[in-house]
């Protein structure tokens, strides 16, 4: 009996002192450890999925889809749930079409708990992936984005990073726009991992979607003239801009070479430039209008005023002659611009005088940014008069000792084309199907002033003029050439120049301007031969399609 009653209180002694443990084991996973056991519990059980918002869509003038963002899925894995990495790395080459060593490499790492296999694949190769049922590798919903058109408007597009952030062009200029804003999603398993619950923390706000002024076919076509210039004369580069001189809408922006926009991150940097915002060039001949301008404007000239003009001029240490060996000849202000002449050129610049020219040159907006909305704008260099050598008044008013972008020169001609007025060039019409505001022009020349340049560049692309060959059938239409010598260590290359047109139609009452810039040409490097031709075939083109009629 006794023996028994001592079994019965061993018994209950064991019993007790388990029961004692349990509850100090409670007590310390429970008071102790408990913030720290809930942590774990919720991260094993409780994740938050971030849900990316659609990057807006950028289009053009009619709609037509330039950058879109479509559906994708980024592959991403966890090493130490993969049983097999060198098998499941053999697998998911084929399906995500990846190297399989690279995805061995990643699978098989013991470090960390996360890597990328694959950012933004196609839905398809998701799926043959995901059909594989491999543990350990999980499917992110995500976008990416993709340029419908190719090769078109690819520099002023600019592209987006793997995180979804533009890195360049209007993909940058607009990112904060664009990008939106990702939402957020509670999603709590159970203890074996299957979903119970899954609530919406931050709603997803989708991109606003922009339109452009840009019209595709116009866009196109100019693109396949600057083609046909790069083949033709095998320049560095070229860029051509057509605008309406008007509104200051920017209606296509080409660039040449031309490079895929889907890679555009895979092309050497220089095809990667705008070169319409971007790349700065000694403007040559076509900055001959503006020194008539300003001495018109200031009443030192009329375009009737005749200059005997010897072979060439001196200024301080430097003589300037023509492009074309002459005698001394007798011009008017009008000749001396249809005939593109240095030495009229610069002794229009000397009646003006150094302070006046400098005022001018600054009022057509030359040595600033135009204020357009792409990124990284260049001001170009503008010497202040202040700073002028003694040979500078021979140089600057024929378009050399200052450089401006393309865009400068256009939005220059465009005040005298729309009767005197400076605006800021724009690309982008509207964001999120709200019209952007426009700053106000600034009046920076009389309208009569603005007129008589107009007729006198008539006379550029008549009979006599410096690019006769540019005429366009049934539409009177008036621009100025350019043939810049490049500088070089030694003083202005003899080999190397840049040559441009910048030219508006119809002449009295211009809807449309066009520029084009080619950079190093090779064989014929006159701006009337070169650059001029291609601004005939894109306005030619562009007056036809914008049904504007001659005048």
């Amino acid at each position: 009996m006794r023996l028994l009653e001592r079994r019965i209180g061993l018994l209950f002694a064991v019993f007790l002192a388990m029961l004692i443990l349990a509850a100090g084991r409670a007590s310390w996973l429970g008071v102790v450890r408990g913030s720290a056991l809930q942590s774990a519990a919720a991260t094993q059980q409780e994740s938050v999925l971030t849900v990316p918002a659609r990057r807006g869509a950028i289009v053009d003038a009619r709609g037509d889809e330039l950058a879109v963002s479509v559906p994708a899925t980024t592959v991403t894995a966890t090493p130490y749930l993969v049983k097999d990495p060198a098998r499941a790395a053999r697998r998911l080459a084929v399906a995500l079409g990846r190297r399989e060593d690279e995805l061995l490499r990643k699978l098989a790492r013991k470090d960390t708990g996360f890597v990328y296999l694959a950012r933004r694949v196609s839905g398809r190769r998701a799926e043959r992936a995901r059909a594989l049922g491999l543990e350990g590798i999980d499917f992110t919903p995500e976008f990416r984005r993709e340029y419908p058109r190719d090769w078109t408007a690819s520099q002023l597009l600019g592209h987006v990073g793997t995180d979804n952030q533009g890195l360049d062009g209007l993909e940058k200029a607009l990112d904060d726009r664009l990008r939106g804003a990702d939402g957020r999603r509670r999603l709590v398993k159970d203890a074996l991992g299957d979903a119970i619950s899954l609530r919406e923390v931050t709603r997803t706000r989708p991109g606003a979607d922009v339109r452009l002024t840009l019209d595709l076919q116009l866009q196109q076509h100019a693109e396949k003239v600057l083609d046909r210039v790069g083949e033709a004369w095998q320049p560095r580069g070229a860029t051509a801009l057509v605008m309406d001189p008007q509104s200051g809408a920017v209606l296509a922006l080409a660039n040449w070479p031309r490079v895929d926009a889907n890679h555009l991150g895979e092309a050497p940097e220089y095809a990667q430039r705008n070169r319409a915002t971007l790349d700065t060039y000694e403007p040559g001949s076509t900055f001959k209008a503006f020194t008539v301008a300003g001495a018109l404007e200031d009443g030192k000239v009329r375009p009737e005023s005749s200059f005997d003009l010897p072979p060439q001029i001196t200024v301080a240490d430097r003589t300037i002659g023509e492009s074309h060996p002459r005698g001394y000849e007798t011009m008017t202000t009008a000749t001396i611009l249809k005939q593109s002449s240095n030495v009229g050129a610069v002794m229009i610049g000397q009646r003006l005088g150094a302070k006046r020219f400098d005022h001018w040159v600054r009022r057509f907006g030359f040595g600033t940014p135009t204020g357009v909305d792409l990124p990284g704008e260049e001001s170009g260099l503008v010497k202040r008069h202040q700073e002028y050598w003694g040979s500078s008044m021979g140089n600057l008013p024929i378009g050399q000792g200052l450089t401006v972008t393309p865009m400068q020169m256009a939005a220059a001609y465009a005040a005298i084309a729309n009767g005197g007025v400076l605006r800021a060039p724009h690309v982008v019409d509207a964001v999120g199907g709200r019209r952007q505001a426009r700053p106000r022009g600034k009046r920076i020349l009389s309208e009569a002033t603005a007129a008589s340049l107009r007729r006198m560049l008539e006379g550029v692309l008549g009979p006599g003029g410096t690019a006769s060959g540019a005429a366009i059938d049934g539409y009177v239409a008036a621009g100025k050439t350019g043939t810049a010598e490049k500088a070089d260590a030694t003083g202005y290359s003899k080999t190397r120049f840049v040559s441009s047109f910048v030219g508006f139609a119809p002449a009295r009452d211009p809807r449309l301007l066009v520029a084009v810039m080619v950079d190093e040409p090779k064989g014929d490097h006159y701006g009337g031969a070169v650059a001029a031709p291609a601004f005939a075939e894109i306005a030619d083109h562009a007056l036809v399609y914008l049904k504007i009629p001659p005048k």
